[in-house]
This record gives structure tokens, sequence and C-alpha cells, in this order.
């Protein structure tokens, strides 16, 4: 019994608090990655910032890093997290930076004299002239090369002092380069936001400073999303432990399709399978749990559960306007942008995560935070327009749209039409054609709420097509929104969305085309087509 008992309370869990642990966690290979850094960016010595989103995996990826390059230097590796005290004053900092980093070097094994000519604590004045004395005699003492490594920088980003602390480090790194000077073999900073081109306010008066003297450091492009494969190898781990007969390729494929990749939100829908799915299911049907009736359930667990995640993207959006303003246009009206770079509005969405390059494009990085920003707006919407909310209609019709437990999306369709022609037909053309596909997403947010899911395939969104992808108590369906352009058009849309429904296996599909020719060329109707080998049912609106 103590034996079980043990195993159970030893067991690794899925972890999406602080750092992973590979003994106590299951997690990702990223060896690789490692492999990479230490290669391309430790041993050339190079100094640079690991600048990535909030929860995206930095302060595993630097306990992993350290573990690895104490096989051969020594490794101080701190944290500024809650630390602001100390950049009241220079000697504060100093000090302080001392204090934080001799714990580390403790640990080890470096001289003992070494250590403690380091942690003495220094006397105003010329605080910053006496830590760079003791970084010069540590580092050229020391019978192994020294790795400096600083999580949450941004935490302290807003003290001027912190630029004189990375001013002296840039500095010795360009003496060292001359050969006058030893210092730290490499830096390596990591926050969320690029300390190269940090928006500091240094007091009331001085304004805004986008100057920063950490411009000897090189650029981080090491891709820290997680594979197919990295996450596959999570998932064999688990599947190891418990013998469920997961199918890997399968799960791994969905993981990263919904995620992108981005390392909490693989190991939280894994967390909510493991943890919440399989607790409200019959152990002998837990293999199921990892299948799309569980796997879907976990994606609405996470939708709405609160998680500092998604609390960080209210925030940013309430801070941001810009922001907020072009996500609502990518998703809503099908606005194209392109990704540069140098516009503020991309910035923050690639700083906070929201936004990726794909194929030159502005596009929302993964489908669970598109789904989690499509219910944000249809809630603004609901609070905001009651007069004209189709959330509301389908809120009090929900129950009308089950057949023998499931979705009837013929009946949605049906009765969003009618109630569009009856809410819309005679509003104003423009806005109309902007709005009508959010109009659906609206309609449909409350039938399926807290039974199914829904998101909106970003390869095939535009200003004249969308598909919506529903899953609904392990089914799928697969409605196409469209701006009816002419037969030519319609045709060419029939045959795109046989393509779309062979990609996920199914044989019917819902076109709903919105008209807007005020010659209305098009009868606006619903009728059922038999198009190549696939049944489509036909929405004019």
């Amino acid at each position: 019994m103590e034996e079980r008992i043990l195993k159970k309370h030893t067991a690794k869990t899925f972890n999406t608090a602080a750092v992973c642990v590979p003994t106590l966690h299951y997690m990702a290979d990223i060896s690789d990655k490692i492999a990479r850094i230490v290669s391309e960016l430790i041993e050339p010595g190079c100094y640079f910032t690991i600048n990535r989103a909030r929860q995206y995996g930095k302060t595993t990826l630097l306990s992993r890093l350290a573990e690895k390059l104490q096989e051969r230097y020594y490794v101080i590796s701190i944290s500024f997290e809650g630390t602001d005290d100390i950049f009241t004053s220079a000697q504060n900092l100093v000090n302080g930076f001392l204090r934080l980093t001799a714990r580390e070097l403790c640990r080890t094994g470096i001289s003992p004299g070494l250590l403690a000519e380091w942690k003495t604590p220094v006397d105003a004045p010329l605080e910053l002239v006496q830590l760079d004395e003791r970084i010069t005699a540590l580092c050229g003492q020391a019978d192994k090369e020294i790795i400096l490594m600083i999580d949450e920088v941004d935490r302290c980003a807003g003290h001027e002092l912190f630029l004189t602390f990375l001013g002296l480090l840039r500095d010795k790194y360009i003496r060292r380069a001359n050969g006058k000077d030893a210092t730290f073999k490499s830096v390596i900073l990591a926050s969320v936001y690029d300390v190269k081109n940090l928006k500091l306010k240094m007091r009331p008066e001085a304004g805004s400073h986008y100057n920063s003297p950490w411009n000897v450091a090189v650029d981080f492009d090491i891709d820290m999303n997680l594979s197919p494969a990295e996450i596959a190898g999570m998932l064999q781990d688990y599947e190891n432990d418990h013998c469920l007969g997961i199918d890997i390729p399968w799960l791994s494929r969905q993981l990263y399709e919904y995620t992108s990749g981005y390392p909490y939100l693989v190991s939280r829908i894994c967390q909510l399978i493991d943890r919440k799915v399989q607790a409200e299911t019959d152990t002998v049907r837990q293999a199921a749990c990892w299948s799309p009736p569980g796997f879907l359930q976990a994606i609405k667990q996470l939708l709405i559960t609160p998680c500092t995640l998604f609390d960080d993207i209210n925030k940013n959006l309430d801070l941001y306007p810009e922001l907020n303003q072009v996500i609502r246009d990518i998703l809503l009206h099908g606005a194209s942008y392109p990704y540069l770079i140098s516009d503020n509005a991309t910035q923050l969405g690639v700083r906070f995560g929201y936004f990726k390059n794909e194929n030159g494009k502005l596009a929302v990085s993964n489908q669970i935070f598109e789904t989690y920003l499509y219910d944000m707006y249809i809630m603004y919407d609901m609070r905001t327009k009651p007069e004209h909310s189709m959330a509301k209609q389908g809120t009090l019709e929900k129950t009308d749209f089950l057949r023998d437990g499931f979705l009837d999306m013929d009946k949605v369709i049906a009765r969003f039409k009618a109630r569009y022609d009856f809410l819309y037909s005679e509003q104003g053309w423009s806005f109309t054609e902007e709005n009508g596909r959010f109009l659906f997403l609206t309609f449909l947010k409350p039938i399926i709420n807290g039974v199914g899911n829904y998101y909106v395939e970003a390869r095939t969104r535009d200003l004249t097509r969308t598909d919506v992808v529903v899953d609904y108590l392990g089914r799928q369906y697969i409605i196409e929104l469209k701006i009816y352009r002419g037969k030519a058009y319609q045709e060419e849309g029939m045959e795109q969305l046989c393509r779309y429904l062979d990609h996920y296996g199914q044989d019917k599909g819902w076109l709903v085309s919105f008209c807007f020719h005020k010659s209305r060329e098009k009868k606006t109707d619903i009728r059922q087509l038999q198009y190549s080998d696939k049944t489509i049912m036909e929405a004019v609106l």
C-alpha cells in the first residue's frame, strides 16, 4: 500500500506554473534548441536577450540551459523579479547584485577565496567602479569562464540605474573584445520586452526614451514554439507511464494546430485532459479522454477558465487601443495588413505573442487566441448593441437546434437567415458587408456555448471568404461564409468548400452567401445541392 501511495505522490504531472523540472513534469524535449543556443551564441561569447511573450517557457529554457552549461562553465542564474529596491541607489544596486550572484556562486564550487572577495559589500563612493573591478577579478582569476543569466529584467526596466548597469556590462564586453579586460563569457537576459528597444520613463519630467545601452547584444532567433515532434515526445512520456493507447501522431498535430506550439497552451490543454476531463470520466474510458471528444472538452475548459494569460490579453487591449483595433480589423472585417515590425501595433502584438508572420501578412498567432478574442468581441457586442444582438436570439432558441442530442446545423443556418433578413435586410450595404459574418458568429456562440467550440480557419479568412469550424460533442461542422461576387466566383467557392471538407473527412458542408447586389441577381433562399461527392446546404442572404 505504501509503495502505491508513494508512486502516486511522486508521479509526474503537466505543469503550467513557473519552471518545469524533467523529473517532476511532463515536458517537451528542447535539447535541440539548447544545443543551438550553446553552439551559436554561448561558445562565440555573445550577449543576447531572450524576449518572448509571457508564459512562453523562458524560465524553463534558462533552467535547462544552465544545467547544460555547468558542465563546462560557472553559471550564475538570477532573477530581477521583486528586486525594485536594489535600484533605488547605486550602492543598493551593487550590493544587491553581489548578494544575488554570491548565492549562486556558492553552488558552483568556485574558489572560496574568490567567493569571499566577491561578496564583500562595497562602500560609497564609486560603487559601480568597484563592481567593475570585482567582475574583472572574478572572471580573470576563475578557473572556468563564467556565464551570467538574468531573468525578468523588464521588471526593473523603468529605473535609470538599470540602464547604467547594462552600460557597465556593455563597456566591459567592448574592452574584452579589445583585449583590455576580463568579464563574463556571455550575458543572457530574459524578458517580455526587447531590452535593446525598451520604452523607458526615467523621471516624470524626462519623457519617454527608447535608447538602450544593450546594443552589443545579438538577435535571438531560436524558435521557442514547440514543434509537433517535440509535443509528440512529451505525449509519449505520458503514454509510457499510463499506457492508455493515445493516438500520439493525431493528438500532437491537433495540439499544434490549435496552439501553434505556444508552450503554455500546449501544456495547459494536456493538463486539463489529465486533471479535469479524466476526473469526470469512468476509469475504464479514460483513454477516450485523449481522443477528439476529450480534447475538445479540454479546449472548452481552457477558454472558460480564468488564467493570467487571458487576463494579460484583456489588460493589453485596454492599454493599447491601436493594437485592439488592428486585431478587430483582422478578425471581424478580414483586413489584410503587411507584417511590418516598424509599425507600433505590430511590435506590440508580436511582443505579447498575439501576432505571427504568415506569408508576409499579419495574422493572429493561434486558434486559441482567435477564439478567445472572438468571444470577447461577441460579448462586447451583446453589451453595447442589445437592440441588434443576434446573440440574444441564439440564446432564446438554443434548445431548438438540438436533434438526438447533436447540433442540427441545417436549422441553425435557416434560423440565422430568417433572423438576419428580419433585422438587417434593410440596413446600409456597407454596414452589412463588414459585419455579416461576425453576426453569424454572434448568433452561433450562445447556441454551442457550454458544449461545443468553434474557430475561424485563418488560411481562408479574407474580405470575401471565411471558413468556420464548429466542434460539438465530437462532431465537426464546416461552414463557409462568403460575400457573393457572381456565379463564377460562387462556383469556385463550392470547389474550395469541397476541398476543405475532404481535409476534415466530412461529407456535408454549409455555404452562407451574403448578397449585397442591389439588383439581387442571386435569389435569397436555402437549398440543398450535390456537388462532386459532397452535400452542400446553401443559404443566400
